[in-house]
């Protein structure tokens, strides 16, 4: 769950004219990182783009004898096809940001259902969901391409028209079950918190989170994926065995059906402490031997081992409190509305159009501080590698990690910059080189 808030109901109240400049400058601030953005994001696909081109035509000397020329230009095209499509979606989310502020469109949006349902409540809540809703209809189709275009045409997707249209309702069932309560019970603390809800707020996203953590592998996932037990002896005793050696215990060693979907591969934990599953996609299970999913099972351990997922839940929610209370101090200043293109009520509740503009901003400014999280999750992956050549056997890893890169098309040619922003895994190359050391 992202950004879940809202502010007090303190009436807010400053003269046009002293509100002339600040609103410009809220104005030409968004503005400004917009382009900055942009032309950010256009450098990093250009150069990605350009890479993987030029080095296409033949595999780098250290994949000569493991990875073929086809596996390689496969992955060389699916990545340049992904590209392409991408800039598509930032030219889409960059057009319906200056829709939905400079252009009055949240604007407009929240007239309409203040028109049909008066202020209070219901509207508040009716302002966030036809937002959502809006933005998801107006991404389907370009979420229909990538799924029926791109993924049918490199021979990744299994999934059925009928397939996707059932798991897009059960989605917006889901979402609809667990996402209107929380928005409903932040808005209540918003106008019962007093100067400090964003704290009460702050708690309560945590301890939803962490419900929804709780209930997924049990209540969620297999809404959409069917898990079976784990029927190969040989390995569940080689995998259990390797989880007593390294002090750890789960509830249980499942399959998930996830060639329904995708040819993609995976293997992940889900739930907490003692109940902790071991979830192995059927894919992979078929692509890799013994010694190789075990050696990636390993590797998930050291994820565990070096409390990795725990670090992160710890940043994630000490920058959601910093976000929180950022929220809380933007939100009664009538610049941010009228500087974002939203005239807010002077007397009553905005806690809906505070959510949403700093929704649709924070992301502009945020994504120049992404190499710092992407640094630290590759340096993560690296010490998992670390622990699970440690732990396992450390050329079945290799053989492992070249198998899942040929299998899902991942380029062995990034660009270095295009990795530094978005990569939230080292390239096989760093990967492979420093498990060889």
């Amino acid at each position: 769950m992202g950004w879940i808030v809202a502010h007090h109901t303190t009436p807010l109240h400053l003269n046009s004219l002293t509100m002339m400049n600040p609103s410009l400058a809220m104005t030409l601030t968004l503005a400004f990182v917009l382009v900055a953005n942009l032309l950010t994001k256009l450098w990093l696909s250009g150069r990605q783009v350009r890479h993987v081109a030029q080095h296409r035509a033949e595999v780098p000397i250290a994949f000569a004898h493991t990875i073929s020329l086809e596996a390689h230009q496969k992955a060389a095209d699916y990545t340049l096809a992904k590209a392409r499509v991408s800039l598509l979606d930032l030219a889409l989310e960059a057009i319906m940001l200056i829709a939905w502020t400079l252009l009055g469109g949240l604007d407009l949006l929240n007239q309409v259902t203040l028109h049909w349902l008066g202020e209070g409540m219901r509207q508040q809540v009716a302002l966030v969901v036809s937002f959502t809703l809006i933005g998801g209809l107006i991404s389907l189709p370009l979420s229909l391409y990538q799924t029926f275009g791109i993924e049918q045409r490199f021979g990744f997707n299994n999934t059925t028209p009928k397939l996707w249209v059932s798991d897009m309702l059960k989605g917006l069932l889901v979402g609809m079950v667990l996402g209107l309560p929380i928005l409903w019970l932040v808005l209540w603390l918003m106008q019962a918190g007093g100067a400090l809800w964003w704290l009460y707020t702050w708690a309560a996203l945590v301890a939803y989170q962490l419900f929804v953590m709780w209930i997924a592998p049990n209540v969620i996932m297999p809404l959409f994926n069917k898990f079976t037990p784990l029927e190969d002896a040989t390995l569940k005793e080689r995998v259990t065995a390797l989880m007593t050696r390294s002090g750890f215990t789960a509830k249980g060693f499942f399959v998930m059906d996830g060639s329904r979907r995708s040819a993609h591969s995976n293997a992940f934990f889900t739930g907490f402490g003692a109940a902790k599953r071991v979830v192995f996609f059927d894919t992979l299970l078929a692509k890799l031997n013994g010694d190789e999913m075990e050696a990636v099972l390993a590797h998930e351990l050291g994820h565990f081992k070096h409390r990795h997922i725990l670090k992160m839940m710890a940043t994630s929610f000490a920058t959601s409190l910093a976000g929180l209370a950022l929220l809380g101090w933007v939100s009664q200043q009538v610049w941010f509305y009228t500087g974002l293109g939203v005239m807010p009520n002077l007397n009553g509740n905005n806690s809906a159009l505070a959510l949403l503009l700093f929704m649709l901003v924070l992301p502009l400014f945020t994504f120049f501080v992404s190499p710092l999280s992407a640094r630290r999750s590759r340096k993560f992956e690296f010490e998992a590698d670390a622990y699970a050549v440690a732990n396992s056997d450390g050329k079945a890893l290799a053989n492992a990690l070249l198998k899942l890169y040929q299998d899902n098309a991942s380029t062995l040619t990034p660009d270095p910059w295009y990795v530094a922003f978005y990569y939230s895994h080292p390239p096989a190359s760093q990967r492979l080189a420093r498990m060889a050391a």
